[in-house]
């Protein structure tokens, strides 16, 4: 997948959006890409996994890495800020880990994982059950199961469904596969401030990776969004916030 210009910055910092493994980059970052306003170069980027209408019988984690990468050198990109959304926070992680000297910065918004033993078994036990239900009714389940037990998700809205959800059930099973696969190598080379946001209704997981990661990165800076959660994201509900934090921790 390629790297795609998300606004008319010409000069500035590059910043590179990685989406969710739902909704593409273009529309997961409108709102946070106006904020940030001028000054920045804003780069969206879809998953690897999503480039045919199934996913590859060889999709890993690296195979997003490499996406990565290749991308940001097509375009002329050579270091650069990373902001990731669940799926798109743990390839983030994950590129850092193998291309520190890449990266400017880092945000992760509640990233799918951290790739420890202790976030993969969380998600064994929260999505095992899940997967007994119907192929129809797993990935609201799947939703519903990235907030906190009291959240109840509204009814998906009415009408035809846009043509890119088609490819989100398998999507979704291919890269929670992936990631309790993937094993990280050399986590902690980079030392570059890291922006880690978490909502307060969340699924309790991401308190768990916030004080893992906090270990793991020297400059790291966590910040809790009262009231949002994982389907109603920071930068979508918040984003002149998510813009200000992103500015002040990564002095842009």
């Amino acid at each position: 997948m390629e790297i795609r210009r998300a606004n008319d910055g010409t000069t500035g910092p590059v910043i590179v959006f990685l989406p969710g493994i739902v909704a593409p980059a273009e529309i997961r970052y409108a709102a946070l890409v106006r904020e940030l306003g001028e000054g920045i170069q804003a780069f969206t980027k879809d998953l690897e996994i999503y480039e045919s209408a199934t996913p590859p019988a060889d999709y890993s984690i690296d195979v997003e890495v490499a996406g990565l990468a290749a991308a940001a050198d097509a375009a002329g990109i050579d270091r650069f800020f990373l902001y990731g959304h669940s799926a798109g926070g743990a390839i983030s992680l994950a590129f850092a880990g193998r291309h520190p000297d890449r990266l400017l910065g880092l945000a992760l918004d509640e990233p799918a994982s951290d790739f420890s033993d202790e976030t993969k078994a969380t998600w064994a036990q929260v999505l095992g059950p899940i997967q007994g239900l119907p192929a129809s009714e797993r990935t609201l389940a799947f939703l519903a199961a990235q907030v906190a037990p009291e959240v109840k998700l509204p009814a998906p809205p009415p009408g035809t469904p846009p043509p890119w959800m088609a490819t989100r059930p398998a999507g979704i099973e291919a890269f929670m596969s992936a990631i309790d696969t993937h094993v990280e190598q050399d986590p902690q080379t980079f030392d570059g401030p890291v922006y880690y946001s978490y909502g307060s209704l969340s699924q309790p997981l991401w308190r768990a990776v916030r004080d893992r990661l906090a270990s793991r990165f020297s400059n790291f800076t966590p910040e809790e969004y009262e009231g949002i959660h994982h389907m109603n994201t920071s930068h979508a509900a918040e984003p002149a916030r998510v813009a200000a934090s992103l500015r002040r921790v990564w002095k842009l």
